[in-house]
């Protein structure tokens, strides 16, 4: 019985000792495992978490520069395991270049409900401004903007002159990417192009608004290459450049709903710049507007291409043009500025090329426009039910087919090339 009592005493004792037990050394145990976001000062990586930059030493003023706090922030959620998130809050937050490197352990949304400014010091970038290599389960979205600050350095751009021109940094690059969503962000004002998607499979972009002046150098809104399966949706874009080119080695590449304007067109290509360039197949771009655009629908490539290349299975339906100039064009003589080589032995192939339902007005007599190559001529191109206007006086609607073979039904009889 004595022995009861000495055990007992001494489970009283160590009860009244734990209860003793103080918030800080409570607090100090919890210190060594994550914290959750709301109660952090920043936010924790690990199995799921939030990283809010302006917890990290972010400043919304437009003004601190905020590059460190977005390094710290994708450095941690690509080592956490689970969802993690980078908020960008509220605010204006200036960063210089970033490389946001993969694979990553976990999936990542980044949150943006504030607005990224590029830095205009253009001795900083290496690159391009925003770069995301080999990250797959990548989720954008938010309401906020990516503002490249173009308007500063748009005259350092000197590609309208030579070929080897110092390229200014794009805003959003995603490169080898698998299954990523950008979605309700705006982007304008980039240096250079808005968007670049490189070798990825499985993106989304969809409830995108991109915004540069029509005067701007080379503000292409997305451009896409050697990628596949990369679909646009229900996307505003009105830039100095192409809306959307399609680059070499694109495939199953759809765009729905987009509406376009100012800018030079939704276009495949440019095509055979470069040499080893891969084919261009199955491309459908359904169900869009273009408003004073430079171009409509467009295919372009170099008379000189140095290497063997083919685009196919190209159609275009449910397309409405609104004083577009050029709204249906294949220029195989595609020759901007006049610095490259026209000696007529181009390598490309266009087959397959199917114009549906396209509709509207022209602001050039010339709707339709069909510019082969002799040596290589357009084949299976399809004009069906092409009804589009040229609204000035003086002219009539016309359309000018050279070397183009194929079929032409319900069209206007001006635009019934075959």
């Amino acid at each position: 019985m004595a022995f009861i009592k000495v055990l007992f005493l001494l489970a009283v004792v160590c009860v009244a000792a734990h209860a003793k037990y103080t918030p800080k050394e409570k607090d100090s145990k919890e210190a060594e495992s994550p914290t959750p976001a709301a109660e952090g000062p920043a936010a924790a990586s690990g199995p799921g978490g939030s990283l809010d930059i302006s917890k990290l030493g972010g400043t919304g003023d437009g003004k601190t520069d905020s590059t460190k706090a977005m390094t710290d922030a994708w450095t941690k959620a690509c080592a956490g395991t689970g969802k993690q998130t980078i908020l960008i809050p509220k605010g204006d937050y200036l960063i210089g270049p970033i490389n946001m490197e993969g694979p990553c352990k976990g999936e990542i949304t980044i949150q943006l409900d504030g607005n990224l400014l590029g830095s205009t010091d253009l001795t900083k970038y290496k690159r391009n401004w925003i770069e995301i290599n080999h990250v797959d389960n990548l989720i954008i979205s938010g309401k906020g903007k990516l503002d490249g600050q173009g308007p500063a350095v748009w005259s350092s751009n000197s590609c309208a002159k030579k070929y080897d021109c110092k390229i200014l940094p794009n805003s959003l690059v995603l490169n080898f990417m698998n299954k990523g969503l950008v979605s309700g962000i705006s982007l304008i004002n980039a240096k250079f192009f808005h968007m670049n998607v490189f070798r990825c499979t499985d993106v989304t972009i969809k409830d995108v608004t991109i915004t540069a002046p029509g005067d701007s150098p080379n503000t292409d809104g997305i451009h896409i290459g050697d990628s596949s399966n990369i679909s646009i949706a229900s996307t505003t874009i009105g830039t100095g450049d192409d809306c959307i080119s399609i680059g070499p080695g694109s495939k199953g590449i759809n765009i729905t709903g987009v509406t376009c304007g100012p800018g030079h067109g939704i276009s495949v290509g440019s095509l055979g710049r470069y040499k080893d360039e891969k084919d261009v197949t199955d491309i459908n771009v359904k169900d869009c507007t273009l408003k004073k655009t430079n171009n409509g629908v467009r295919i372009k490539s170099y008379e000189d291409a140095p290497s063997v290349l083919t685009a196919s299975k190209l159609t275009y339906e449910n397309i409405n043009m609104e004083d577009v100039a050029n709204p249906i064009i294949i220029d195989m003589k595609y020759c901007p500025n006049k610095i490259c080589t026209s000696n007529g032995n181009s390598k490309v192939t266009i087959k397959d090329v199917t114009f549906k339902n396209i509709t509207g007005t022209s602001s050039t007599p010339e709707a339709v426009s069909l510019l082969c190559s002799d040596k290589l001529p357009c084949s299976g191109v399809q004009l069906n039910d092409v009804k589009v206007e040229y609204k000035g006086t003086n002219n009539k609607t016309m359309a000018v087919c050279n070397n183009a073979k194929g079929t032409a039904t319900g069209c206007l009889k001006e635009l019934a090339c075959f």
